[in-house]
């Protein structure tokens, strides 16, 4: 690739899917025959010291390949999909600058989608009138917050939880809706994704549970027990998919054998809810569909990631 800056709509390969699924066996695939930079677009692996229950990248990947996105903000941080996609456009420029190819992969929809779509100026607002206002809203329930949101920004009250606190603060410190904010000042998108899902099919369910046994055996607990020493239980890193249900492990309230059941009773629900997400809001026209199983996948990707860098 050119090591200049990257010019407008230039296609960044993307590799995306649900939980479990092996996106990052691929990514090190490809690392072992291209000069990537990993791009992790994962919101659980932003978090410092939240490792083994978000999947982090082992010592080992990180020696194959630099990674960006991981151990970014402190648990008790909120982290948005808007600073995620800076990140990312940072990196992106980077490792282009560096010679290198900029390779996303993970499975937050809702941050791979805002780096790629046109880009907003966000209003500053006060940094202690924020932190005040968190305060207040940090311990409604979600339900309620929606109902907030339905009456301040209706176009927003549809997303999720982090989505729904950005759009009530920015209506109640800056007056204006971001929804009114996005129409009135969008920018044309800096970059055009080239997305390859890797969904293994009917087989995900048993290697979400392989994994959560895996992670048990890995330690999860003990880290747990070294986390809840330090971090608050309302810190946003807490809502990690399985670090609640591990907690009550740590705790003496569930044994380890059911623990791994409920993980992976909630992880097969969180990648439902990811492939619901991918396969509605991805362009068909712009995805590869991957069996990371099936014969013949590492030509698929070959020549999926060899058409991106050859340019």
């Amino acid at each position: 690739m050119s090591s200049s800056a990257v010019s407008a709509g230039a296609e960044i390969p993307v590799l995306c899917g649900p939980t479990a699924a092996g996106k990052s066996a691929v990514a090190m695939w490809i690392a072992g025959g291209h000069d990537v930079t990993v791009i992790s677009a994962d919101s659980r692996q932003v978090y410092r010291g939240f490792d083994v229950g978000t999947g982090k990248p082992s010592a080992a990947d990180l020696q194959r390949a630099p990674h960006r996105g991981v151990d970014v903000v402190e648990p008790t941080e909120r982290y948005s999909a808007a600073a995620w996609a800076s990140l990312a456009r940072t990196a992106i420029e980077e490792a282009r600058a560096a010679g290198r190819t900029p390779l996303i992969v993970g499975g937050t929809g809702f941050y791979i989608s805002t780096l790629f779509r046109p880009l907003w100026d966000e209003p500053p607002l006060d940094p202690d009138a924020r932190a005040a206002l968190q305060r207040e809203l940090a311990p409604l329930e979600t339900a309620e917050l929606r109902r907030w949101v339905r009456q301040l920004d209706p176009a927003r009250a549809h997303l999720g939880r982090t989505q729904l606190l950005r759009a009530v603060e920015i209506s109640l410190l800056t007056g204006h809706r971001i929804s009114d904010l996005h129409r009135a000042g969008v920018r044309g998108a800096r970059y055009t994704p080239c997305y390859l899902l890797v969904d293994p099919g009917m087989t995900l369910g048993s290697r979400i549970a392989a994994r959560a046994a895996a992670m048990m055996s890995a330690g999860w607990v003990d880290e747990v027990r070294r986390l809840a020493r330090d971090v608050p239980e309302t810190a946003p890193a807490w809502n990690a998919t399985g670090y609640r249900t591990v907690r009550r492990v740590a705790a003496g309230a569930l044994g380890a054998a059911e623990a791994i059941e409920r993980v992976t009773v909630e992880t097969r629900q969180f990648a439902k809810r990811q492939r619901t997400w991918f396969r509605n809001q991805l362009a068909d026209n712009r995805v590869q569909r991957l069996a990371p199983e099936a014969p013949g996948w590492e030509e698929q990707v070959e020549r999926w990631i060899t058409r991106l860098t050859s340019r």
